[in-house]
């Protein structure tokens, strides 16, 4: 695993123009499922690019500008609640990786994922790798995009909805969470067909 002084490189094939690809928000209770693809320029290196699990909150706002204003193409797309309820997360995480290289304003060469599970998008070659987004750059600036968008998109839908302290937790199975849940009910932005109440957390 490559640290912070050791830079990420850009991409696994520098000889393609390739696209890396990250979801943020699967194992969240409420909200959307997002995810974003990027094409980084060949060689982009930045001391601080890695996996945005181990990065705090205030490195990732200060990558996402450089990411989106060095990037050569990338996009973030979102799969709802409802759909993720009707198609299950995974393939809604999939489905929102395609979403996010549909709206690449270049078209990549190649694919790679975070993760070990992905379908096929056109007719592109495509690689999954576990923990991609600590090994190359192009993934972790994906992860960083998905990660603060929907952060941003959680953050503002917790003012419509302020029990559930979406604006600390994210939409992620917290106590605190999983009790305003018992309390108040789920929201039309829950997802249904997650185990949204843990009685043992909620009741003790």
């Amino acid at each position: 695993m490559a640290s912070l002084t050791e830079p990420l490189p850009s991409s696994f094939d520098p000889q393609s123009i390739e696209a890396g690809c990250d979801e943020a928000g699967r194992g969240c209770l409420a909200g959307p499922v997002f995810a974003a693809a990027v094409i980084l320029p060949p060689g982009f290196t930045h001391p601080l690019l890695n996996d945005s699990k181990k990065l705090t909150e205030a490195r990732r706002l200060q990558l996402r500008p450089i990411i989106e204003e060095q990037a050569l193409a990338w996009a973030v797309a979102k799969v709802d609640p409802e759909e993720i309820d009707r198609i299950n997360i995974l393939n809604a995480s999939i489905l929102a990786m395609h979403r996010a290289l549909d709206l690449l304003t270049l078209r990549p060469q190649s694919i790679i994922i975070d993760g070990n599970r992905f379908k096929p998008y056109r007719d592109l070659p495509w690689q999954t790798f576990v923990k991609g987004d600590g090994r190359f750059g192009n993934i972790a600036a994906a992860s960083i995009l998905a990660k603060t968008h929907r952060d941003a998109y959680m953050t503002a839908l917790a003012q419509q909805h302020p029990a559930y302290g979406w604006d600390i937790n994210k939409g992620y199975p917290t106590k605190a969470h999983r009790q305003a849940i018992a309390q108040h009910g789920p929201t039309p932005h829950h997802r249904q067909t997650f185990r949204l109440l843990d009685l043992q957390q909620t009741l003790f």
